[in-house]
């Protein structure tokens, strides 16, 4: 399956508006953002496991990042809360699965294969550090090289500065409402902006957001 491969264009997706599609697995299903591949793919999805679901063990050859959005999800080492980040580096494997029930938004095959770091980060506890402007405060995640993400929130009435992403930008709205020149994001939706892209966001409600920044291909040309 190849579905918003061409990483030159830019996509806007409203969760809320899309299909949920069975997953191999029963109590399984997915909303499908990006993939490219069949069941092993590089892909970006949110998941939501039926209680009592469960993964066989399997290994992540390019990693694997989550995000809990809601409910409580499980696999050997622990039960992760709504607002935790986890980052299985390439090579790790296991068993995912949640007794009670839990939505995710997963990405698969994106980290560096040198990017051996395992994270875990209850957001609900970390800190926040003050931002590059005043009302926007930052809560690292994770970096590796040129990859980088973060939880980014924002006061009412913040507005960035005009910028470039070099090796561009991911982001999905959890809270409130996300703008730019281009447009309104409100929660729940996830879109992806090129290499080299441009943008002067801002956000008049408040908002809060996962963005992930440096990982696209800097070629811009669509993946073969």
């Amino acid at each position: 399956m190849k579905l918003n491969t061409d990483f030159s264009q830019r996509v806007v997706l409203q969760t809320g508006d899309l299909p949920w599609v069975d997953a191999p697995v029963a109590g399984i299903q997915r909303q499908l953002l990006e993939r490219d591949g069949a069941e092993v793919a590089r892909a970006t999805s949110v998941v939501r496991y039926a209680p009592g679901s469960q993964f066989p063990n399997h290994v992540h050859e390019l990693g694997e990042e989550i995000f809990v959005l809601d409910g409580v999800f499980s696999d050997e080492s622990g039960s992760f809360g709504a607002g935790t980040y986890l980052k299985n580096p390439p090579g790790s494997s296991h068993a995912p699965g949640s007794a009670s029930g839990c939505t995710l938004l997963v990405k698969l095959r994106h980290l560096d294969p040198d990017d051996q770091q395992a994270v875990m980060i209850d957001t609900r506890n970390a800190a926040w550090f003050p931002g590059m402007v005043p009302g926007l405060s930052v809560m690292p995640l994770s970096e590796f090289g040129g990859q980088h993400t973060a939880l980014v929130r924002w006061a009412p009435g913040t507005q960035f500065n005009p910028h470039r992403h070099y090796g561009g930008e991911e982001i999905y709205v959890l809270e409130g409402v996300f703008e730019d020149e281009f447009g309104r994001y409100p929660a729940g939706t996830w879109m992806r902006s090129p290499h080299l892209s441009a943008h002067c966001p801002f956000s008049s409600e408040g908002c809060t957001i996962l963005v992930k920044t440096g990982h696209l291909p800097l070629s811009n040309l669509k993946q073969a």
